[in-house]
């Protein structure tokens, strides 16, 4: 179970959704009070994967440092607050500076895009590096979700 905690100050909810089973926890790199690897420290030690979102203005090298202590990064490839946006398109070169930067730590950490994902540029994000895709819009506005999932998978 991969919670996104899409909220101001993610911290205070952590220990909440890892005694409900969450097996990783996203928080925004933004919505920290607390130093943001100090909050994906406490993540780890309850046995839960952590992971780091961070919104499309965000410069991608906030990231290394935060290296050692991710399993996931999570590129925004809208800004967050409602779906059926569209994919801003400097997104891609974002995901392959994230790709870069994970590839060069040598570590396996999942890289994840949220936002704008659709049958027609999903090949562009993994193509760019991202092994984790969300799409929210692009499967239910289909009356036949499981198709919409396949060709997601396929493309």
């Amino acid at each position: 179970l991969d919670v996104h905690l899409m909220i101001v100050e993610p911290e205070r909810y952590i220990d909440q959704f890892a005694k409900a089973g969450a097996d990783i926890i996203t928080i925004h790199y933004e919505a920290t009070k607390e130093p943001c690897v100090e909050v994906l420290k406490k993540i780890r030690s309850l046995n839960v994967k952590s992971g780091i979102s961070i919104k499309p203005d965000t410069p991608v090298e906030v990231l290394k440092d935060l290296l050692p202590y991710v399993d996931l990064i999570l590129i925004m490839c809208v800004y967050p607050g409602f779906g059926g946006q569209k994919y801003i398109e400097a997104s891609t070169q974002r995901i392959k500076e994230a790709r870069e930067l994970i590839n060069s730590y040598n570590k396996d950490i999942m890289l994840e895009v949220d936002g704008g994902i659709t049958l027609e540029n999903v090949k562009i994000v993994k193509d760019a590096g991202a092994n984790v895709i969300v799409a929210g819009s692009s499967v239910f506005n289909y009356e036949d979700k499981k198709m919409a999932i396949e060709s997601l998978r396929n493309n």
